[in-house]
């Protein structure tokens, strides 16, 4: 029987709803039981699989590569373990953008590297098998020594480009918002982002710090109840978030490799379009690192991090845009930065009224045990006593 039921899904491919979005924070979100996700991510990491694997998605497709093979990431085994069919480097059928082709909400079957809606194929990738994964994490092994190298060098490139922002803090807008010597927390699209917003929610709730978003982590921060303060985006990135979203913050900062600005000119006409005042940043720094930046030259303190990628596997991953900013950015803002899931460790939260309270009368107990065992004390009591008693005797002899 058990032999059947698989031969015959293998005929038959999976069915479920397709949930689309680029932005894989944003996607996780929306995931229900029995879903297809379709996302754009190289090199699935393991906490993002695992949140799909607890979601109970039945099929994952993924724009790009499974396994780039720059390391040896471990969400497609995290898959392959749990059963979930998993479609690599899809194209749309006839020249079409992959988000058109599979429309969100649609009900799609995913046979062997195939999607289709109803009888139709809408786009073609590589069924990755569970020996496919097992190769590949293999050779992405024996590879880490070159990546190593990798990482030194994009940190000496990326300290050449960016010394006058690194050493003196040139380049930096200057913000409405006020971060000096106030706590602030930078939130990007880490795979664990919603989790830790959750660990962290009375430390928000309470200390009430500045939040500094990415635009790849709104979603995640508007589900947890979040109004950020600043927006970090990315000029390169072709679509952004909502108007409204961008005009709820005090401060938008967009992100620029120096010299495009004053080239292209297309920048910030982009926001003007849509009601939005943004001030750049000339650097080529990923908007999270650039968040940090922005947060350590106006003297904020803590920063607390939430969704930052900062694992050694994550810094050798050298083929990542920018993700050489990362070691050197963080070696930049030093011990100021605590990893969101350290606040529960650190953070006791603050003293309420009714806790004073019960100190107070705890204490106030304390001392008058202390004075009755002494032998002025045992007059007192004695003499409170009578007191208490020519009270209640009154208070017969009226009723």
């Amino acid at each position: 029987m058990v032999k059947l039921r698989t031969r015959t899904q293998a005929e038959t491919g999976v069915v479920g709803t397709a949930r689309t979005d680029r932005r894989t924070a944003a996607l996780l979100s929306r995931l229900s039981s029995g879903d297809v996700a379709v996302l754009d991510q190289v090199d699935l990491d393991g906490p993002t699989a695992e949140s799909l694997v607890e979601i109970g998605v039945v099929a994952v497709v993924n724009r790009s590569a499974m396994i780039s093979g720059r390391f040896p990431n471990r969400g497609p085994q995290v898959l392959v373990d749990a059963g979930v069919r998993m479609v690599d480097q899809a194209v749309a059928t006839g020249g079409r953008d992959l988000w058109s082709a599979i429309p969100d909400g649609r009900r799609v079957r995913v046979l062997g590297g195939s999607v289709l809606v109803g009888e139709d194929v809408v786009a073609e990738g590589r069924e990755v098998s569970a020996d496919d994964v097992g190769r590949q994490l293999a050779e992405a092994q024996a590879g880490l020594g070159s990546q190593l190298q990798s990482l030194t060098h994009n940190s000496v490139e990326f300290l050449r480009r960016e010394e006058a922002l690194l050493l003196h803090g040139a380049g930096v807008p200057r913000l409405r918002t006020r971060l000096e010597s106030r706590p602030v927390v930078v939130i990007d699209n880490g795979p664990d982002v919603t989790a830790e917003l959750r660990r962290i929610r009375r430390y928000l709730r309470e200390v009430k710090p500045v939040v500094v978003v990415t635009g790849e982590a709104l979603a995640a921060a508007r589900q947890a109840g979040l109004s950020p303060d600043v927006v970090v985006l990315d000029s390169r990135v072709e679509e952004l978030p909502s108007a409204k979203e961008l005009r709820a913050a005090r401060d938008v900062v967009v992100t620029e490799p120096a010299g495009a600005a004053r080239t292209a000119g297309a920048g910030s006409d982009r926001f003007e379009r849509i009601g939005v005042r943004a001030s750049t940043m000339e650097t080529t720094a990923r908007p999270a690192d650039a968040a940090l930046l922005l947060a350590d030259a106006a003297g904020a303190r803590p920063v607390v991090g939430v969704g930052l990628r900062g694992t050694l596997t994550e810094f050798l991953d050298g083929g990542r845009d920018g993700l050489g900013s990362g070691y050197v950015t963080r070696l930049r803002v030093g011990p100021r930065l605590v990893d969101a899931t350290a606040v529960p460790m650190l953070y006791s939260g603050q003293l309420r009224a009714r806790h004073a309270y019960l100190v107070l009368l705890i204490g106030l107990v304390a001392v008058l045990a202390a004075i009755a065992t002494t032998s002025v004390g045992h007059e007192w009591m004695l003499d409170l006593r009578g007191q208490v008693d020519d009270l209640f005797s009154q208070l017969r002899g009226s009723l």
